[in-house]
């Protein structure tokens, strides 16, 4: 055993030496008023072993800064350890946030060697010896004046037992705890007759011991205040629900108190023995007398708050794996199935004689029977999980706003939104705050969590779809969605249904344009096959060369005239002699020029605008592109296929233009590529001479083989570059494909967003600094994770855990400003910071004590809840600050205190009379269910 101890001892020394723990190190300045608390904490662990048992040993270690200046005396070899000064300092006296071993002996500096984690605990007494004295010769080998401490007993009791040492000084760190208080000791006087026999003082008199004293009391009944959220409108659509509100806006707020208690401190700083009387019989501790007040707060664990439910229950719709017939019921499909599984055999049984049924099938019981299961399988499916109510409201919100109330609507989030953040959608690819993605990310987070959760959102998302499919084959416009192209900022959710927009637009103008054309110039309406294109595609592609053989010439239509015939003769001889044809589909004349080979203005053409894309679909042709690989065959083919609007332009300016070259074509469409220069000609005459640039020249150039390709064919006639009836139908596909789940994915984005807005208008009413950088910091990370490509559904988690947090913090804040009378009218800047501090610090000073304004609420919150308790009637005109002469409340205005905390401390010399005087410290807790004493008593070993 003593091989162990002095391997154990050697060990301990080592990690001292390493960590410089040696020496003296009492040149470092007092510690500052509340800087136990506001200060940064070191902590360095490493471990250790005693024979196999394994321990932790952690330095724990306040950073000051330095203070030794130039020319100041190094210390004195005999000057007192850095914990013995620190045993007498009064500027960190319980401490609100600290361990607890800070807080007993008030120390900036110490060693724990506690048991590993997977090791018991040290309960038998020789082996608390053995630890003592192997840390105690540890300490004289090295010279380490830091106190040690080694963990005991259980966990739970936090018990431990120290010593620190320095030039002929010695620190012993004693402790007791024990689960009730004894009666003798639970006042301050049996306090201050055990703190004076364990110092053992034969000095007469006696030196004066400085007594802090500190009451805790706590409130927990709130019965008196109204609920946290307002109460539900039972006449809405939402009725009965707790912060029900209209579909197309968040709730928020908690459905429970979010603060659980209230902790009043009383404190009696700095009083000497004699000044204050406590003990069995009387007590001069009165709460409302304590000069100092200091208040802390306890959060509601896991209180629950609407907007916090909505999210996790979206996120929780996101990960759901069911297949499609789990959601929409598996009866129909299955019936379907079993009707459907023999259809090849549907001839025969048609012309094969049917067999013969037996009569006991076909009696009334046994129908009625057959019925009855059949209603009992489809009763599940055939039930709608939305009520035709709720799917309206979310229908009227989503699609069916008026225009009036869409722009309203519209107006005012806009505002909104650019006072709160501007292009937020921006930065989270989600979609604006005005637009239908927006609003249907909402309506089905309600939907989802207050009326029927799965099977209720996929019954929205199919009626959605069919209203969506109305509004296309229709030609209504879908309201909420910008103009133009897809917005590859957005959602993928949010360009598809821009993209329906996008050719219901289209087909709007093309179906305006026939009627009007078949008004002034008898156009037909019927969509025919371009033959020609098909006839020449086919001609073509037999000589190896062929622009047309790139497109579906044979599946593709357009608007035609009724003498088809005549046009289809005049365009297969436009291409022997374009000047013969007729100009057709002119804008304007461009910048006053010419054609090249006639005086005939230049005109700009009406061409068809290029074809809008969605991200997949511009991924998947960039798939399509670098699949055809670097060869000169793959890069011919990636030329003709990028080049189909280059080839409709050319058509249409052939068109427009009778007569014109490849070099007017560029003139107009890449001004780059022809060069002019002024030349002399055979006269002597400066002209304009003008010619194709290099790159045009180059042999089997791409402009040149489209040119000879290119029909003088109107954009009107052309094949459509976007051809709307199929890229609609491709996104009324893609949207009825989409599970519940693939569409919370799809909408997370939106929810996120709104809750983040939502979160920033209701922190903007509180003003919560917390919040606001927590909600910067959120909005970072929501934009990392939303851009990229693969969800980490971890960290969105995490995040949707801040958000929640951060609704938590706001709710909380409503209840304290509730609690203390601070109002939205009032501009009481003192109120409005107190309950800011009660929210991010740990502890608050209260200004004024009990006569404070502060003080003054937190008295009447604890008069109320006596009242309450005690089933008092409770008198709101009686001030019971200015009660009459002779006026006595019966009852108590504070219950007994939940937790009462001593701390005595002297300097005296110890163990006699002549030796040096040493500080002795003593740190009492009492509690209902626990009495700990914790001491720290120096001696003198020089002079004993």
């Amino acid at each position: 055993c003593s091989l162990f101890v002095l391997v154990f001892v050697s060990k301990v020394e080592e990690v001292l030496r390493d960590w410089k723990l040696t020496g003296n190190s009492a040149d470092r300045r007092p510690p500052l008023k509340g800087e136990y608390t506001s200060g940064t904490w070191e902590e360095r662990t490493q471990e250790i072993f005693f024979a196999d048992f394994e321990f932790l040993i952690t330095h724990y270690l306040l950073k000051q800064e330095s203070v030794t200046e130039e020319g100041e005396n190094e210390p004195k070899e005999d000057a007192l350890p850095l914990v013995m000064q620190d045993l007498l300092c009064m500027n960190n006296d319980f401490p609100p946030r600290a361990h607890c071993l800070v807080r007993w002996y008030g120390i900036r500096e110490f060693v724990v060697i506690s048991p590993g984690t997977k090791c018991e605990a040290i309960i038998s007494e020789s082996k608390c010896s053995i630890l003592l004295s192997s840390i105690s010769i540890s300490l004289a080998n090295s010279g380490c004046q830091v106190p040690i401490f080694v963990q005991i007993q259980q966990k739970w009791r936090r018990m431990y037992v120290g010593e620190c040492q320095g030039p002929g000084v010695r620190t012993d760190f004693e402790m007791v705890q024990v689960r009730k208080v004894p009666s003798q000791y639970s006042h301050l006087s049996g306090l201050l007759d055990i703190f004076k026999s364990k110092i053992g003082s034969t000095l007469f008199p006696v030196p004066p011991v400085n007594i802090d004293i500190r009451f805790t009391y706590i409130l927990q009944d709130w019965q008196q205040y109204s609920w946290p959220q307002q109460p539900p409108d039972f006449d809405s659509l939402l009725g009965g629900e707790v912060g029900g509100i209209e579909f197309g806006k968040l709730p928020f707020g908690a459905c429970e108190e979010p603060i659980s208690e209230l902790h009043l401190s009383t404190t009696w700083s700095r009083l000497t023995e004699g000044i204050v009387v406590d003990n069995d019989v009387y007590s001069d501790l009165d709460p409302l007398q304590a000069p100092h007040w200091s208040v802390r707060v306890r959060a509601a664990e896991n209180p629950q708050c609407l907007l916090g439910d909505l999210l996790t229950e979206f996120f929780r719709l996101c990960s759901t794996k069911e297949p499609v017939d789990e959601v929409y019921g598996r009866g129909l499909a299955e019936e379907e199935g079993k009707d459907n599984s023999d259809i090849t055999s549907a001839l025969s049984k048609l012309t094969e004689p049917a067999a013969a049924v037996p009569i006991t099938k076909l009696s009334v019981s046994s129908m009625v029977h057959t019925a009855r299961k059949h209603i009992r399988r489809h009763r599940r499916t055939d039930e709608s999980p939305l009520s035709n109510e709720v799917l309206n409201s979310v229908l009227l919100v989503c699609i069916l706003a008026s225009k009036k109330r869409l722009l309203m609507l519209r107006i005012n989030q806009q505002i909104k939104s650019w006072i709160i953040c501007n292009n937020l959608y921006i930065q989270m690819k989600s979609a604006p705050t005005d637009s239908l993605t927006h609003r249907l990310a909402l309506c089905i987070c309600l939907v989802n969590c207050n009326y029927g959760g799965l099977r209720a959102v996929a019954h929205l998302w199919q009626e959605l779809v069919l209203e969506l499919r109305y509004r296309w084959e229709n030609n209504y416009n879908v309201y909420g969605l910008s103009a133009g192209p897809p917005d590859l900022r957005c959602c993928i959710l949010h360009q598809k249904l821009q993209m329906l927009n996008c050719c219901i637009e289209r087909k709007k103008t093309r179906d305006e344009a026939s009627k009007e054309g078949g008004k002034g110039k008898e156009h037909s309406s019927l969509r025919v096959p371009n033959s020609t294109a098909a006839s020449n595609s086919a001609r073509e592609m037999s000589q190896g060369k062929s622009w047309d053989s790139w497109s579906d010439s044979e599946e593709e239509f357009f608007e035609c005239l009724s003498d088809q015939g005549e046009t289809d003769s005049s365009q297969s001889e436009g291409r022997k002699d374009c000047s013969k044809s007729k100009a057709e589909g002119r804008r304007h004349a461009f910048n006053n020029m010419t054609l090249l080979n006639s005086t005939e203005p230049l005109y700009v053409p009406v061409t068809q605008e290029p074809a809008p894309m969605t991200e997949d679909l511009l991924e998947e042709q960039s798939e399509v592109l670098a699949k055809l690989g670097s060869s000169a065959e793959g890069s011919v083919l990636r030329a003709r296929m990028q080049s189909a609007c280059l080839l409709s332009d050319m058509e249409s300016f052939k068109a427009a233009n009778p007569g014109c070259v490849l070099e007017d074509f560029v003139r107009w469409y890449s001004p780059r590529d022809y060069v002019e220069e002024v030349v002399v000609d055979e006269k002597g005459n400066k002209v304009l001479k003008g010619e194709l640039s290099a790159r045009m020249k180059i042999p089997g150039n791409m402009w040149v083989e489209a040119w000879d390709t290119a029909r003088v064919t109107p954009a009107r006639r052309q094949r459509r570059l976007f051809d709307d009836t199929k890229e609609a139908e491709k996104v009324l596909h893609y949207l009825a494909m989409q599970k519940p789940a693939d569409l919370a994915h799809h909408l997370l984005p939106c929810m996120l967003h709104a809750a983040i807005l939502k979160l920033k208008e209701e922190e903007t009413t509180e003003n919560i600094s917390s919040v606001r950088k927590s909600i910067q910091q959120a909005t970072s990370q929501a934009s990392k994770l939303l851009q990229s490509p693969n969800d980490d559904y971890k960290k969105l988690e995490e995040l949707i855990n801040q958000l929640i947090a951060m609704e938590m913090v706001i709710t909380r804040a409503r209840s304290l400003k509730a609690k203390f009378g601070v109002t939205e009218d009032e501009k009481n800047e003192d109120s409005n910071e107190f309950v800011s501090s009660l929210l991010e610090e740990p502890e608050v000073l209260v200004m004024g004590a009990g006569q404070g304004p502060a003080g003054s609420v937190i008295h009447r919150l604890f008069i109320n809840a006596q009242r309450a308790a005690l089933l008092a009637p409770v008198d709101d005109e009686l001030v019971f600050d200015k009660r009459p002469s002779g006026a006595v409340s019966k009852v108590p205005d504070f219950p007994p205190p939940a937790g009462r905390e001593l701390l005595l401390r002297t300097c005296v010399p110890r163990p006699a009379p002549y030796s040096k005087a040493l500080p002795q410290r003593l740190f009492c807790v009492l509690m209902k269910d626990e009495f700990r004493l914790a001491g720290a008593f120096s001696s003198d070993i020089s002079f004993f």
